[in-house]
């Protein structure tokens, strides 16, 4: 069955809406618990969380953890954190911890996620959850068992923008959904110790790039019924860049392009049988979209802003309090950004990168 959003039979329309929908915003102080959160892995993505989470909402980050003890007091002084712990059992270990964000390179996020949940943890972990749809499945059916949330760090479903996407979809303005499109490629330096050139630590574009177009086009159409992708490897053995094009159910078509060897324009575009939308870049970071008639080109544009002014990396605050408010309302998932999508996703992931290592 696709996973995305249920599409509205296409309506009959000759313009736009007279105003776009407003965003269901993840706002801090409404109701949501205060969790006390533990780090694990103080590089640079947790820095930026650190800082988005003490400004914009009202979580409490009460412990970090890293196998360097100097990295983690380091951390700690510069985010006023009280605990500077030098290994990840000792911050599960802790009763005064709800919540754990893993922020480690990807082939470790499922031997932790499994750690925390073990230990009865909420958990938040970096994109991908995990490097395979089996690893995910496996995550999954744990969190499942263990009734603790587990949610991927998939911050883009959170940011206001998405909201009102999912809403102009659910509402049928743009039609029937017929092509998606989507890239994100950075030039990534050629060093070879680099992580994202080290296959042991689930290197290459499509995992760690790749995956936001790849996410954005299920969110729109769902799970694919077929996946065909084009690339090339580099010679330590991960994907350098690639096209993978996604047939999905109702003859729609997803075209998605990612690249370690170079920037791409990192946007995004919904066309449908009534409108088209279009995403600017960075289109997985807080930005601006247009919606455009199909039936009048020559007619008005609506536009779309962010009102919140929480830019840049300030979003990551957006998926904190998200997880706090689900934790609060007794969910042991994302409903946005479910288990079972994100088992989808990486099973997506999987077919390319095996389908580009072939070729």
């Amino acid at each position: 069955m696709p996973t995305g959003l249920p599409l509205a039979t296409p309506m009959e329309r000759d313009m736009l809406p007279s105003r776009l929908p407003e965003p269901d915003l993840y706002l801090p102080g409404t109701g949501e618990p205060s969790l006390r959160w533990g780090i694990v892995g103080p590089g640079w993505i947790a820095d930026e969380f650190a800082k988005a989470v003490r400004s914009h909402t009202t979580q409490r980050i009460v412990a970090v953890a890293s196998r360097s003890l100097d990295r983690a007091t380091a951390f700690a002084a510069t985010h006023g954190i009280d605990l500077a712990l030098d290994s990840t059992e000792q911050l599960l270990a802790r009763p005064d911890i709800d919540v754990v964000y893993v922020a480690t390179p990807q082939n470790s996020h499922l031997s932790i996620g499994l750690a925390a949940i073990a230990a009865g943890k909420h958990v938040l972990i970096e994109k991908p959850i995990t490097v395979s749809a089996d690893e995910a499945q496996i995550l999954a059916d744990a969190a499942r068992a263990a009734g603790v949330l587990v949610m991927e760090a998939m911050w883009s479903r959170y940011l206001p923008q998405t909201s009102v996407i999912r809403k102009l979809l659910a509402d049928g303005v743009l039609g029937k959904i017929r092509v998606v499109l989507a890239d994100h490629g950075q030039a990534i330096p050629a060093n070879p110790q680099h992580r994202l050139h080290r296959p042991e630590l689930g290197g290459g574009a499509l995992l760690d790039l790749g995956i936001y177009p790849v996410q954005f086009a299920s969110m729109v159409l769902g799970t694919p019924t077929r996946v065909t992708a084009v690339g090339s490897m580099t010679k330590a053995g991960v994907d350098a860049y690639s096209t993978v094009v996604l047939s999905h159910e109702g003859d729609a078509q997803s075209t998605l392009y990612t690249s370690i060897l170079t920037r791409t324009p990192i946007a995004a575009v919904i066309s449908g049988s009534e409108a088209t939308l279009s995403i600017d870049s960075v289109f997985f970071n807080p930005t601006s979209f247009t919606l455009s008639s199909l039936g009048d080109p020559s007619g008005p544009v609506l536009t779309w802003s962010d009102p919140t002014g929480l830019m840049s990396f300030d979003g990551l605050s957006w998926e904190a309090t998200a997880l706090a408010r689900f934790v609060g309302e007794g969910r042991t998932e994302s409903p946005v950004h479910t288990l079972n999508e994100n088992v989808s996703i990486l099973a997506t992931i999987d077919e390319a990168r095996s389908q580009i290592a072939a070729s």
